[in-house]
């Protein structure tokens, strides 16, 4: 690392570090991969493919995706996910599925260049002068006209409208810390950590070398992102 270089670590939340919250994080995400399956064999998601999940967590996307392709590198900053999936890969007998601890500034994948990778609610720990590198890496990474999927909390709205638009996003927050965000975590997340407007973000993307097919929403405050790596 260079002596400049962003502490990924430092930036990831202590309580995704937490041995304890991690245990319990499947259940509060309330994650399901099916829909993102289907956006990527939309895209081309086959038995040949091979697939990089960027922030993976306690491997959610990255087990399902097994079974649909050739082989899944699961990578995440987090000892304690990584410990977790690591497990659940040995106990679903996968062969196809390599689990690293990494980050988005300095992994660097080894074997044939990935034709998809999927990040998922990573991204945002991270300033948008990170983001941009981070972006520009994932493109490198990438085989020709490979697609990287990505859902992050992106706030697509203007300035003007903010402080309206994050009320009515923590008013429909859950009251029950261990089945999702309560409206204090919410309000930890717009304080500390590094969301980005939709509309740097579109641009974000475009300056890294990617062609946007598919963009959608959901309160405002929440982003998914398809894309394509231009030549």
């Amino acid at each position: 690392m260079e002596r400049w270089q962003l502490d990924e670590l430092a930036h990831a939340g202590d309580e995704h570090l937490d041995p304890a919250y991690v245990a319990g994080y499947e259940r509060k995400a309330g994650y399901d991969p099916v829909a993102d399956l289907v956006v990527l064999r939309r895209h081309g998601l086959g038995p040949d493919s091979t697939v990089v999940d960027l922030g993976a967590g306690t491997g959610g996307f990255a087990i399902a995706c097994a079974a649909e392709c050739e082989h899944v590198t699961a990578v995440d900053i987090s000892p304690a996910m990584v410990a977790i999936l690591r497990g659940r890969v040995r106990e679903a007998g996968l062969d196809n599925v390599t689990v690293i601890e990494g980050r988005f500034l300095t992994y660097n994948h080894v074997g044939m260049a990935p034709d998809f990778i999927f990040t998922r609610n990573a991204l945002h720990q991270i300033p948008d002068f990170w983001k941009g590198i981070a972006l520009e890496r994932i493109r490198d990474l990438l085989a020709p006209a490979g697609v990287l999927h990505l859902h992050d909390l992106i706030f697509d709205f203007e300035p003007r409208v903010a402080a309206e638009r994050l009320e009515a996003w923590m008013a429909g927050a859950v009251t029950d810390p261990a089945v999702g965000f309560t409206a204090d975590e919410l309000a930890d997340h717009v304080r500390l950590e590094h969301s980005t407007y939709g509309w740097i973000f579109d641009v974000m993307l475009e300056r890294t070398g990617f062609e946007i097919l598919e963009r959608d929403y959901r309160r405002s405050a929440y982003g998914m992102y398809t894309c394509r790596k231009r030549p």
